[in-house]
């Protein structure tokens, strides 16, 4: 008989975190977790195509073959480019920085 492997399959939503624990045969790959947790069904939003996916945190493709107690997990696209967020702040404070400094000496 086939060892079978402990996984968790969870995606994290806004205000909750659905995990799903199943037991499937040694060689199984990331998407076939997926597929036998039933979140793709249940979340029609997921797309295996755009949604990245990973292993404890580590980015991962889908037919990377799991080991025993492995989580997979289904991460939701960015809302924004942090980059872009990051610039848009800087700038930011450059303007209130500029603009404080001038307020005080008037």
């Amino acid at each position: 008989m086939a060892e079978l492997l402990s996984i968790e399959v969870v995606y994290a939503l806004p205000t909750k975190q659905p995990l799903v624990s199943l037991k499937l045969p040694q060689g199984s790959t990331v998407r076939q977790a997926i597929e036998a947790s039933g979140l793709l069904q249940k979340y029609p939003e997921i797309d295996l195509a755009k949604n990245r996916l990973g292993v404890y945190a580590k980015l991962t493709k889908p037919d990377a073959t799991l080991r025993d107690l492995d989580r997979v997990e289904i991460y939701r696209p960015l809302i924004a480019d942090p980059k872009e967020v990051r610039r848009q702040r800087a700038a930011a404070g450059k303007v209130m920085r500029k603009g404080a400094g001038e307020s005080e000496g008037e």
